[in-house]
């Protein structure tokens, strides 16, 4: 039995985390969970995750959740696999600034453009300021390339990259060569493929 356990549900969040665990290369269970029929709210899940919501990761004796977390504890738990960058590292504040940049400016600017309020919130009030600066902000950094961290490949581009899959999948973003051109870079690493067809699998059962 391997020493990771991935608390999993197809689609959800918790590919995200799929994705990253097929970069280390690291054996992994699923658990899986089927949210539909609100498995993630009964007790033995809760005791894994208050929060009722996938995903979950469980590391021996420790659990951690929140993708972007996960992906984070990954990347420095398996320091071979190459996909993050060492304390005492410079380019390391640049890394942890996207791997948060993902959960608390992308991922809310698409919902809030997906679902607008009934009233437009002031700037300030949101963390992520606006829209059109966030979309500015990535592109910028997918343009240079061919990854967020330059030539390496990290858990930044895990987190970040699927925000901007989902967001072109379901068209919830603007059409610029930037992400384009970064998702279709994304798209050919083994890893994601593995990932998405595993998940296609599930899907289909």
């Amino acid at each position: 039995m391997a020493k990771l356990t991935l608390y999993h549900a197809s689609p959800s969040r918790s590919s995200i985390v799929r994705w990253m665990l097929e970069e280390t290369g690291e054996p992994y269970d699923l658990h899986l969970l089927k949210l539909a029929e609100g498995e993630q709210m009964k007790p033995d899940y809760l005791a894994v995750n208050p929060m009722g919501k996938v995903p979950a990761l469980k590391h021996g004796d420790t659990v951690v959740t929140e993708a972007a977390a996960i992906c984070t504890y990954l990347a420095d738990e398996f320091p071979h696999a190459r996909l993050n960058v060492p304390v005492g590292d410079p380019r390391r504040g640049v890394y942890l600034k996207w791997l948060f940049f993902g959960p608390s400016c992308v991922e809310p600017a698409i919902t809030d453009r997906a679902f607008p309020r009934a009233e437009q919130p002031r700037r300030g009030m949101l963390g992520y300021g606006d829209f059109d600066t966030v979309m500015d902000v990535v592109a910028k950094a997918a343009e240079k390339g061919p990854y967020l961290m330059g030539e390496q490949f990290t858990a930044a581009d895990v987190v970040i990259g699927s925000g901007l899959r989902w967001g072109i999948m379901f068209n919830l973003l603007p059409k610029r060569a930037e992400f384009v051109d970064y998702v279709e870079r994304l798209e050919k690493r083994p890893a994601l493929q593995r990932a998405t067809a595993l998940d296609q699998q599930l899907a289909a059962a």
